[in-house]
């Protein structure tokens, strides 16, 4: 299969986030945080919950700027949303008034493209992900797997370089999330595109990626990183692997403890 629109190398330079609370006091929430995602990467970041993982995916998506620091797509500063930057949530982000197909649809009308195209571009990708026969069906008859499926099929749809996936199966139950999966490695082998992919499951972190980026409790900084070179599709089940997701579990469970110290304002 020919790729129109191969992934980008993404970098992260210095990256911080402060937020200002109702009080006036400041809270920092992420970083400073240095990475090098490279072209067609599968990066994926795990880390305690409110360690700014979701904050980080959200500057990278250009929903928020950063306090310090910049990211960048090749060369050129991140400094906005862009179609060439495509985001999957785990809530879906449907619009539930517009049919399957208009859904895939959707992002494709800030193309300069006919409606037929359109219309080809989106039958293409939800045949992609198995739902051609669903294209005029409405999001509420979907089920929770097929709806992200929808999700990812309007991702890739626009031809974006890059894919921000924000624990898009973390709301699945544990059948969904494993066809998803192994779905989802074969569209972006196919495609590809450079992914980065938010998780709490470390054995889904291990299953998906390339490399694996542990963050620690807020602000969050990157902690470790494992490149994971078995060969695909991986069984999660061996030694090799079950070794790594030991050592990324103590890590996170060292993260954790912080995160309950007196003092980390958590109550």
């Amino acid at each position: 299969m020919s790729v129109v629109n191969a992934g980008k190398r993404l970098c992260i330079e210095g990256l911080t986030k402060t937020y200002a609370t109702r009080s006036g006091e400041s809270v920092a929430a992420l970083g400073p945080i240095s990475v090098d995602v490279r072209p067609s990467e599968f990066l994926v970041i795990v880390g305690p919950t409110g360690c700014g993982k979701s904050t980080l995916l959200q500057i990278l998506a250009g929903f928020l700027s950063p306090t310090e620091g910049r990211a960048l797509v090749g060369d050129e500063p991140i400094i906005g949303p862009s179609i060439d930057r495509s985001m999957v949530f785990q809530s879906y982000a449907l619009f539930p008034w517009l049919s399957v197909l208009e859904n895939v649809e959707f992002g494709l009308q800030r193309k300069d493209i006919s409606k037929s195209q359109r219309r080809e571009i989106a039958l293409r990708h939800l045949k992609m992900v198995g739902l051609q026969d669903f294209a005029n069906k409405s999001i509420d008859e979907l089920s929770g797997g097929m709806k992200q499926r929808v999700a990812i099929a309007r991702a890739f749809a626009v031809d974006p370089s890059i894919m921000l996936m924000d624990e898009p199966f973390g709301a699945l139950d544990a059948l969904t999330r494993r066809l998803l999966q192994r779905e989802l490695l074969r569209i972006w082998h196919e495609q590809q595109r450079t992914v980065v992919f938010i998780t709490h499951s470390v054995e889904e972190a291990i299953f998906l990626a390339d490399r694996i980026l542990v963050m620690s409790s807020r602000p969050g900084q990157i902690k470790a990183e494992w490149s994971v070179t078995a060969p695909r599709p991986r069984d999660v089940t061996s030694e090799e692997l079950r070794q790594l997701e030991r050592k990324i579990y103590a890590l996170l469970d060292e993260e954790l403890m912080k995160s309950f110290s007196p003092g980390s304002g958590i109550s």
